[in-house]
């Protein structure tokens, strides 16, 4: 088993007090250091872009109850230079770099190709930038980069485009990577058909709007909805990256610095990235036991065949961990304790998160975190886990107190990580 570490720099409101930019991330340098030095694989760390507090401002506000800013990383590859700098043998991941954002998928290829060849002027370096992407959480984040309805046919399309777009996006991304030289024109083509949709109804509405753009051209729209209607015939959508070809420098970068995974739970997106190159896949600790078996099961046969054979470790998970180990303590009192700051930090946040609290859902989240005693968490960790499954253990949730989770990471380290097969 292999244990990462989690952070998420969330600079949001615990107990009536919210840190300065400054203090959040000098707590973060202070704890990777430590992370660092207890021997945990990989820092990966959480990415955010566009202020939260500010589209509260507008109409639809994602989550208009969150004081603060649910993450202050907007760049792992600014942020990964220092924490190399600073560090000695952890690793660095991002969780999750937006490739939709800030210029789109060539933007990100060429920035992490120059990543790549700085971190490799260090003579004997070798440790990796864990380089996990997807599409971005919040909607807002992408719009003012483009990525919106451009006509009436994507604006009732949109729920089912926005996984069509990020197939495009992975797509250029990954063969620019590889040092691939090409255009637009020979990008697979994003074709919606009835399958992408939940209703008939939601795809004629799509058809109709479909027919009355090329109706012009057609001279019949009631033979284009006819057409296009049928369950095997698609609507072609134009391409939201139009280039001639284009080649992204450094051409020489070290790629072997870069291992990817990919953040999206479609089987599809996981399958189309494993073309190209070698891509695992970023889970979280809420994801149903059978479909992380699912997963499993089914990377075996797609997963690159440069990567060699797929291996649990391609898929890290993140665990919430409430851990107390107090001295002189009974494991009941730290059970107690731990269980306790689990609940406190749970229904804050997603009270924060959505307005209100609910029982169920918090309870849930107890159960899929690791809670209580050195002795709790290494039983827990054995029922519910593979021996051969890599864990993103995160400790800074909802916690500013950084002695705290400073303690907490190394009573795992110390306390729980011997006692696991490894």
């Amino acid at each position: 088993m292999k244990f990462d570490v989690f952070f998420s720099i969330c600079q949001t409101e615990v107990d009536g007090h919210v840190p300065t930019e400054r203090v959040m991330f000098e707590n973060f340098f202070d704890q990777v250091r430590l992370a660092d030095d207890l021997g945990f694989g990989c820092a990966w760390v959480a990415e955010t872009h566009l202020s939260c507090q500010v589209q509260k401002r507008n109409p639809g506000a994602v989550i208009p109850h969150f004081k603060g800013e649910i993450g202050l990383n907007t760049d792992i590859l600014q942020l990964g230079h220092r924490i190399f700098a600073q560090t000695r043998r952890i690793h660095v991941g991002s969780a999750i770099r937006n490739i939709l954002c800030n210029g789109g998928p060539i933007a990100h290829a060429e920035a992490v190709r120059t990543f790549l060849s700085l971190h490799g002027l260090d003579r004997g370096e070798e440790r990796l930038l864990e380089l996990g992407f997807a599409s971005g959480r919040f909607p807002f984040s992408n719009i003012p980069y483009g990525i919106r309805p451009r006509n009436e046919i994507e604006a009732l399309a949109w729920p089912a485009l926005r996984g069509l777009i990020f197939l495009e996006a992975t797509e250029i991304f990954l063969r620019f990577l590889k040092g691939e030289v090409f255009n637009s024109r020979a990008v697979t083509p994003k074709v919606l058909t009835r399958a992408h949709f939940r209703s008939d109804e939601d795809w004629m509405r799509v058809v109709h709007a479909h027919a009355r753009v090329q109706e012009s051209a057609s001279g019949s729209a009631s033979e284009l909805v006819s057409k296009s209607a049928h369950q095997s015939a698609g609507i072609e959508i134009p391409p939201y990256w139009v280039f001639d070809d284009v080649g992204v420098i450094p051409f020489d970068a070290p790629m072997h610095l870069l291992r990817l995974t990919i953040g999206a739970h479609d089987a599809a997106s996981q399958a189309v990235a494993n073309k190209f190159l070698p891509v695992g896949v970023f889970n979280l600790s809420i994801t149903p036991g059978a479909v992380i078996e699912e997963t499993h099961h089914r990377m075996k046969g797609v997963y690159h065949v440069a990567g060699g054979p797929w291996t649990r470790h391609q898929m890290p998970r993140t665990v919430l961990v409430f851990i107390d180990n107090t001295k002189g303590h009974t494991p009941e009192a730290q059970r107690a304790k731990a269980q306790a700051r689990a609940h406190s930090a749970l229904s804050t946040y997603w009270k924060a998160i959505e307005g209100t609290l609910d029982p169920v859902k918090i309870e849930n989240a107890v159960d899929n975190a690791l809670v209580g005693s050195p002795t709790d968490i290494v039983e827990q960790i054995k029922t519910r886990f593979h021996p051969q499954d890599r864990l993103m253990l995160w400790f800074d949730f909802n916690n500013h107190d950084n002695a705290f989770v400073k303690q907490s990471m190394r009573w795992f380290m110390e306390d729980v990580a011997p006692r696991v097969e490894t």
